[in-house]
């Protein structure tokens, strides 16, 4: 879809936002869009971002409800305020004033897929050091009176089945680059919770002097490094696209070494890579490419580091 926006002549950030945007209406993955990863409530909140590596704007939102098309709404924020990220119930009221309207982001599976949760006493979930036990038990958590921290657990809870964004990198025929992604983010989320994929520099990051880069996975440990800004930064140092994604990758790994996500990285000549941190079940990462060298979108394939 973004593929034939830009050969009909729209610009890059028609292409992401029309390809993203097919992605919602798609449910891709049950990942992306309405109907999926319902929070701890039962509600789907959706996640977007959207920047122009021309002028460096980005438009996100984050946390919103009750509205589908969470691309589109991030396109808006761009285009008609100085704003860069609107959150929460006030992101839906303004994607209301730009003509978007309101919708219920719930269906019969996102209820089963909650109540499924509920029945398996809400796990997993994503509290600790509270009580009751988190572990065992549903809510309401609170605090303990005593407080005893056992260390954090860096093993990633999200399946690789339970957790995923559509991130896109847009080169124009002009070397103008753009990026985008949308998601509904992380399954069973403690309500309010934002993860990498509307923020800049860490779901996806945009540079017409240099490249693109978008990120998929476990939002709440990637975003602490910002792979997607760091990416952008080692291809302007002139390093290969590959090479750029496996050293943000490898950077992850020292920390959070058993954390599930990948990167994605294009600069502005059309040379493109990626790279994903190697867990049990998630030996490799694939993904689509669309360029005039391909007759058609074609599915690349990389082992993860």
């Amino acid at each position: 879809t973004a593929w034939r926006v830009l050969q009909l002549g729209g610009s890059e950030l028609d292409a992401i936002e029309r390809g993203c945007g097919q992605c919602e209406i798609d449910q891709c993955d049950g990942s992306v869009g309405y109907g999926g990863s319902p929070d701890e409530s039962g509600e789907t909140t959706l996640d977007a971002m959207i920047m122009d590596g021309n002028t460096m704007e980005v438009g996100a939102v984050a946390d919103l409800r009750r509205v589908k098309n969470a691309i589109g709404v991030a396109r808006k924020v761009i285009e008609y305020t100085k704003h860069t990220l609107l959150v929460g119930e006030s992101a839906s009221l303004f994607a209301v004033r730009m003509g978007f309207p309101y919708e219920d982001l719930t269906t019969q599976k996102s209820l089963s897929v909650y109540s499924k949760w509920l029945n398996q006493s809400c796990q997993p979930n994503y509290w600790k050091n509270v009580v009751p036990d988190s572990s065992k038990s549903c809510g309401p958590y609170k605090r303990p009176e005593k407080v005893t921290c056992k260390e954090e657990q860096t093993v990633s809870q999200r399946s690789v089945h339970n957790h995923d964004t559509i991130g896109m990198v847009v080169i124009g025929g002009s070397g103008a680059v753009a990026s985008g992604t949308s998601t509904n983010g992380a399954v069973h989320k403690i309500p309010g919770r934002v993860g990498d994929s509307p923020i800049a520099g860490a779901g996806s990051y945009a540079d017409s002097t240099a490249g693109g880069a978008a990120a998929t996975g476990d939002g709440d440990i990637m975003m602490r490094f910002l792979p997607s800004y760091q990416a952008v930064e080692y291809m302007r140092m002139g390093t290969d696209p590959t090479v750029a994604c496996q050293k943000v990758i490898s950077r992850i790994q020292k920390y959070a070494p058993k954390f599930f996500g990948a990167v994605i990285c294009a600069n502005t000549t059309g040379s493109y890579g990626a790279a994903c941190n190697k867990i049990p079940g998630f030996a490799q990462f694939h993904f689509m490419v669309s360029s005039p060298l391909l007759s058609q979108p074609t599915e690349q394939v990389v082992d993860c580091i």
